[in-house]
């Protein structure tokens, strides 16, 4: 290899750098056959089972499909968000900071939260889909060992949640034929988002 001219007169230091550096890309381009894997695996991995894809497959859609068999009442509920949510969210909901508050309907389903940011956002004034607060529960709480909860857990601590937001009575059992008709008193307030994008999109 020739070194360039321009290199001949540079110092010691800065010319092994620089041969160093005309040895890596020369390395790099070359067409060695030790580093070639199959492109589909990258050379590590393994495809999952169908039980493992049935762990993580546990989305909720807003109209409930994906909610499981089993219920869940108020009374259980509470028992189990004393257990594992007041810690975080206090006993009645109201949060303990950082954590967010629960419960509370003031202001009012339907006040515009951009006009005013201190507005407190709850499952009782903000939350639009009750089938979607099993989903967030089930997947992400408790905070500390996310996923944890039981589906029975998962459908009491909505219920309790739900009650205590005075949406739901009691004595109400939630289970994935009475959670998606819930009708959540913030749901009218949202609307879809139709933007097609192009010229159009603002």
């Amino acid at each position: 290899m020739t070194i360039p001219r321009m290199l001949r007169h540079v110092r010691t230091g800065t010319l092994s750098v620089s041969l160093s550096l005309v040895t890596m890309t020369a390395t790099a381009c070359g067409t060695s056959t030790a580093r070639e894997v199959d492109p589909s695996t990258f050379g590590f991995g393994r495809t999952p089972d169908a039980a493992q894809l049935a762990s993580i497959d546990i989305d909720v859609s807003p109209n409930g499909a994906g909610l499981p068999a089993g219920s869940g009442t108020v009374a259980e509920g509470a028992a189990v968000y004393r257990q594992k949510c007041a810690v975080c969210h206090g006993l009645n909901g109201e949060g303990v900071a950082p954590s967010p508050t629960l419960v509370g309907r003031t202001p009012a389903a339907g006040h515009v939260f951009a006009n005013d940011r201190k507005a407190k956002q709850t499952i009782g004034n903000y939350w639009p889909y009750a089938t979607t607060l099993f989903d967030y529960v089930r997947r992400a709480m408790p905070h500390n060992f996310p996923g944890s909860l039981t589906t029975a857990e998962t459908y009491g601590v909505v219920a309790f949640l739900l009650n205590a937001n005075g949406i739901i009575d009691s004595t109400a059992t939630m289970d994935a034929k009475t959670l998606p008709a819930v009708q959540m008193p913030a749901r009218k307030f949202f609307v879809n988002d139709n933007r097609t994008g192009g010229a159009g999109f603002k």
